[in-house]
């Protein structure tokens, strides 16, 4: 065989590969493509860095109707009030009364509770079901619950500077909240006493509009939330036919069980616990969520949201997620309850006032605001 034969050989041998390799290349899609993009064993890839920039309500408002996009003049005119705001505007920098109680309780900046979107989105709402783009009303059973959480915790504040006029109540530690508590309350006898913030788990399933890092295995999605001042959460959900756990198991953000479809990674999560809370929905919150890469930079986040002791109907939000780039946003663990010393802090200061009240010193912390800052806003 000459050596024109082998050259001639070679490229065709060459050709056919490249033919090939492109061929596996476009099945799997294309980082420009974005949808239809696959992981090395097959499944959409998700993975990434994404986030929330635009500054779109949960809720329509009214005078929008049931008109899912704004006009292109209403983006802009929206655009403009946005670029207009004062920086400080965006985050809590005044200060009340120096010495005060709503001074005190303060102290926390915004800016330590993340990055603010500073453009709008097309859509006029997050929640695109109902279409009016309004949370369905609340069962007369939840309101009934809150009314009454919201009754028990007016008595602890009465007599106190946030609170209405009258004695206060003799002793708040016979007293117990109708539900587990996940408030402010004006007593501190122990953690439990606080918010679920305070205690560091206030962040709660569905995390709408989060920073989240997304990373994939053949069996498995798993999912970095970063979000508020340290509520950080991670959650793995598994890609499985296997059913729920059983009912006694109750789990904070809920037990997922993941399946692709197309394109998308259906998600549906029950088994909440009463110690957390979405908007009045507790244990009995069940999630169908959805998420799409739809194109390079966008993932689409698709949840539906049902309890029928809380809400009248079912409602479904959506949100589209931008990808960041993965070297300068690189994200963190967060560590909220390490170092709490916020927390241990309320404790430490009430006993005190405690020891010092039974010694003719200070104030009577029966009569201490511990809840509202003062009363002020805080």
């Amino acid at each position: 065989m000459t050596q024109r034969a082998f050259v001639r050989i070679g490229a065709l041998v060459f050709a056919v590969a490249l033919l090939s390799l492109a061929g596996v290349y476009l099945a799997r899609g294309t980082p420009s493509a974005g949808k239809g993009v696959r992981t090395p064993w097959g499944a959409p890839d998700l993975q990434g860095i994404w986030s929330q920039q635009t500054d779109t309500p949960l809720e329509r408002p009214a005078r929008y109707g049931q008109r899912e996009f704004l006009t292109e003049d209403e983006l802009a005119a929206r655009n403009k009030e946005l670029a207009a705001r004062p920086a400080h505007s965006l985050y809590r920098d005044t200060r009340k009364e120096r010495g005060t109680e709503a001074d005190v309780a303060g102290a926390y900046n915004a800016v330590f509770q993340g990055d603010r979107p500073n453009k709008s989105g097309r859509r006029t709402s997050l929640v695109v079901d109902p279409p009016d783009g309004r949370i369905p009303a609340l069962t007369p059973e939840v309101k009934s619950r809150q009314a009454a959480v919201k009754t028990y915790l007016d008595d602890l504040l009465q007599g106190s500077s946030g609170g209405r006029p009258g004695a206060p109540i003799a002793d708040k530690s016979a007293t117990h909240s109708p539900i587990y508590n996940l408030e402010r309350m004006n007593r501190v006898d122990g953690p439990e006493d606080r918010s679920g913030a305070e205690r560091c788990f206030g962040t709660v399933m569905p995390a709408i509009g989060a920073l989240q890092r997304i990373v994939q295995s053949p069996d498995s999605v798993e999912i970095f939330y970063d979000i508020g001042q340290g509520s950080g959460f991670s959650r793995v959900i598994p890609i499985t036919d296997r059913p729920h756990l059983p009912s006694t198991v109750r789990q904070f953000y809920g037990d997922a069980r993941g399946r692709w479809e197309g394109d998308a990674l259906v998600v549906d999560v029950t088994n909440f616990t009463s110690h957390s809370e979405f908007r009045g929905s507790r244990e009995n919150l069940h999630l169908v969520e959805r998420f799409t890469r739809t194109d390079a930079t966008t993932l689409t986040y698709q949840v539906t949201v049902e309890d029928p002791t809380t809400w009248t109907r079912p409602w479904t939000a959506v949100v589209e997620l931008n990808r960041e780039a993965d070297k300068p946003n690189l994200v963190f663990e967060q560590t909220c309850h390490e170092g709490n010393y916020g927390l241990l802090g309320m404790l430490a200061n009430t006993r005190a006032a405690e020891k010092l009240f039974k010694q003719g010193k200070g104030p009577d912390p029966n009569r201490m605001d511990l809840a509202t800052g003062g009363g002020g806003d805080n």
